[in-house]
């Protein structure tokens, strides 16, 4: 195992230029990648927020993608996409600056020259950090996203009385204000550990895997021993598509009931509200709800819109890793 020379490649600019790339870099896939998965991702988050229903809205994606369209059209498919365009340049900023300064570190702490590829447990250990520091940018980005998903569900065309009249429904900022009004500022991060376990353990998942992927499909293409004397390896568009759409498939399937808890907890009230002049519960939390969700359905209830997440993810890693890649390389 070793670390894609396009990796270390990047070692060689300042500290600061490397920042600015990652910044960049980062963002722009992650703002190209959203606005194709985003579809699928509103599926998601609305099959999630179902488990602990009475009754179910949807029978499955399809279902879901098919009311969607029919009481919403094709905007209702990008309800909430604001507030997931600018997580995604946060969440991507953040992971590859994160990533490639903790290598860094790592590398520091060992005393190894940033040339040496790392070895696999250090790139996971830099995955998992570069997760957990964007965790904490990413719950309050999520939680509005995550409400404004569903919010037709209870205050659209289809729930109003006839004649009544159709309010707007409120937008991002609208969101986060009620948020902070009802629930102060720690409010904002309602379902954090779920989103902390996601992307820590998601995120060492992604990149190893990423590498990993990368490191065989470089050795088989142009193996080590016979390499001129001088030259470099560096990926093409589709190794980084394939070893971006594996890390893909890693990341959803290895910490995916976090991210059910955490969306269910986020559109509580939204789905389960409290009735006029009932005393206002405590906020849910993280263990008390996966109970919740194990005794209501079992291990399906806790991969709850499993299927549609890995339809969605596979090609949209696929993306960011071809585009972050890519920009690396052109830019070198």
């Amino acid at each position: 195992m070793e670390t894609s020379p396009d990796a270390l490649a990047h070692n060689d600019y300042p500290a600061a230029v490397r920042a600015a790339k990652d910044i960049t870099f980062g963002s722009i896939a992650g703002m190209i990648s959203k606005v194709f998965e985003h579809p699928f991702d509103l599926t998601k988050v609305r099959l999630q927020s179902q488990v602990l229903d009475s009754t179910a809205r949807f029978s499955g994606p399809m279902d879901c993608l098919r009311q969607t369209l029919k009481k919403e059209g094709v905007k209702g498919l990008y309800r909430g996409l604001p507030a997931p365009i600018v997580g995604a340049m946060a969440e991507n900023a953040s992971l590859f600056l994160s990533y490639s300064e903790l290598q860094n570190v790592i590398r520091w702490t060992n005393a190894q020259a940033l040339s040496i590829p790392l070895s696999l447990p250090q790139l996971a250990l830099a995955g998992a950090g570069a997760g957990a520091i964007t965790s904490f940018l990413l719950t309050p980005i999520e939680l509005v996203k995550c409400k404004m998903q569903v919010q037709m569900l209870v205050t659209g065309p289809a729930s109003a009385l006839p004649g009544a009249p159709v309010h707007p429904l409120p937008g991002p900022i609208s969101v986060l204000k009620t948020v902070v009004r009802e629930t102060g500022f720690r409010g904002l991060w309602l379902g954090h550990l779920g989103t902390f376990i996601r992307e820590a353990g998601g995120c060492a998942a992604w990149f190893t895997s990423k590498e990993y992927v990368a490191s065989l499909l470089l050795a088989r293409r142009m193996p080590t021993e016979t390499l001129p004397v001088g030259r470099e390896r560096h990926l093409v568009a589709w190794e980084s598509a394939v070893a971006g759409a594996c890390a893909g498939a890693a990341y959803n399937v290895s910490f995916f009931p976090a991210d059910t808890i955490k969306s269910t907890m986020q559109t509580e009230a939204e789905l389960r509200p409290v009735a006029p002049g009932a005393p206002r519960p405590p906020p849910p939390t993280f263990w008390g709800t996966g109970v919740r969700m194990w005794q209501k359905q079992g291990v399906r209830g806790l991969y709850a819109g499993m299927g549609v997440t890995a339809v969605r993810s596979i090609p949209s890693s696929a993306i960011i890793f071809l585009i972050y890649d890519g920009l690396n390389q052109h830019f070198a």
